[in-house]
């Protein structure tokens, strides 16, 4: 890790952002790359902010200044995409995103010129990707990820179509949408201003719902409709990109398409594949004997996990294209490619469990992570009622190890004596 300093407000700003599972390791990288995004007032007045969403009330109190004012400082951070605003129940809500998938990525979402996006990018590249502190811990600490890999719908048989789930279904996602915007994809518009994006297509990031709606009318993003957006989704496979999306059942925000050279999702996977930091697909790549040993899987291969062994000693013999399965995303692409139909995507044995919605996925991540006593003990607002009672739900549904880990990380004999009544209501039921 880069040699740390003091750097005032961005330094709270830091300890701010680190509160929530998925944070920002201090360095003296994040703190210029802070600079580029925040004032120094501004890094001032957004480490003051609470966790959860807020209202310009909640904010002016905490801020300790007039509610008026508070407001034009909250739509211009929202106008530069730093905050999220939403209207909810016929208010205007805000929330400080986690840097990623968050205000990271919304600074490239679009051609601006308020900021300096290819000193951005050059310091996004050497923070994320030298450094490696804030990939592994966005990718690779604890079991539950923030995002999970769809498989491409028209590569599975119409019997395994009959199966799919509509969660998994990344045209399903399209389809009960509310809003969907569509901006620059984050990864490639870097690793442009470093000269070395690939030729895919840049403008396909989907953002959906509540996050597209503040983005749109923004500007960060253009809002289109349905049909458009699905028209993008059959370019990307035409592409060979991979459906990477929020890691959730219901009310999935993003949808990204990702390649394997600029992508951080898909580059992460290839660096650290064996600690799983993607949720594959609920299916596997197999190869069955009429391969020939073509090759044409290979290069497509998001996670580079496809090679050609031949069959024979010394190098002699046909050759078939082998995959290994530990760290096959279940994406699809390779089947797509193949000319003889020699691979297809198969139920994998052990499903994997996609969390309900996105204060299931926080509470799973936050225990693993060791912060739930962040999300129970925000000090800058208590929680509401309703949002108490959703997080406490997701624990009584724990298995007995993670209700443990909470109870210990809040320190609390409520939620112990809670899961205990709960799991006791269990046992009468059965």
């Amino acid at each position: 890790m880069a040699h740390l300093s003091a750097r005032g407000s961005y330094a709270d700003l830091t300890k701010r952002l680190n509160r929530f599972p998925q944070g920002a390791p201090p360095s003296e990288l994040l703190y210029r790359i802070l600079g580029l995004l925040f004032s120094e007032k501004e890094a001032e007045l957004m480490a003051g902010l609470p966790i959860r969403p807020f209202t310009a009330e909640q904010a002016a109190r905490n801020w300790k200044m007039d509610v008026g004012e508070a407001k034009i400082v909250l739509q211009e951070l929202a106008g530069r995409t730093l905050l999220v605003d939403m209207r909810v129940n016929g208010r205007m809500e805000y929330v400080l995103p986690p840097p990623m998938a968050g205000f990271f990525e919304f600074a490239l979402m679009r051609v601006r010129d308020d900021i300096d996006q290819k000193l951005l990018s050059e310091l996004y590249e050497q923070y994320i990707t030298v450094e490696e502190d804030f990939i592994k811990g966005l990718f690779v600490d604890g079991t539950t990820q923030f995002g999970r890999v769809f498989v491409q719908e028209d590569v599975l048989s119409a019997a395994q179509s009959l199966h799919v789930l509509d969660f998994e279904r990344a045209s399903e996602v399209v389809e009960t949408a509310a809003e969907i915007g569509i901006g620059l994809c984050y990864c490639r518009h870097k690793k442009a201003h470093q000269g070395a994006a690939c030729d895919a297509e840049m403008e396909i990031c989907m953002t959906f719902n509540a996050i597209a709606e503040s983005l749109n009318r923004h500007g960060a993003t253009r809002q289109v409709d349905k049909v458009e957006c699905k028209e993008l989704l059959h370019k990307a496979r035409e592409q060979n990109l991979v459906q990477f999306g929020e890691n959730v059942q219901q009310g999935v925000n993003f949808i990204c398409n990702c390649c394997p050279c600029c992508c951080e999702a898909m580059v992460a996977a290839q660096r650290f594949g064996m600690e799983n930091p993607v949720h594959t697909s609920q299916y596997l790549a197999e190869v069955d004997e009429s391969c020939t040993g073509c090759g044409r899987c290979v290069p497509v291969c998001p996670v580079r996990v496809i090679s050609l062994e031949t069959e024979g000693e010394k190098g002699y013999g046909r050759k078939r294209a082998v995959i290994e399965k530990d760290l096959c995303l279940g994406c699809g692409v390779c089947v797509r490619n193949c000319p003889r139909n020699s691979i297809s995507m198969q139920p994998r044995l052990q499903k994997i469990i996609t969390p309900v919605n996105s204060t299931h996925r926080t509470v799973l991540m936050a225990i693993e992570r060791g912060k739930l006593q962040n999300l129970v003990f925000d000090n800058q607002v208590l929680w509401s009622h309703r949002a108490l009672a959703a997080m406490l739900g997701v624990i009584l549904k724990l298995p007995a190890v993670k209700q443990l880990l909470a109870g210990e990380q809040v320190g609390s004999r409520y939620i112990g004596a809670l899961c205990e009544r709960y799991d006791a209501g269990l046992d009468r039921a059965r």
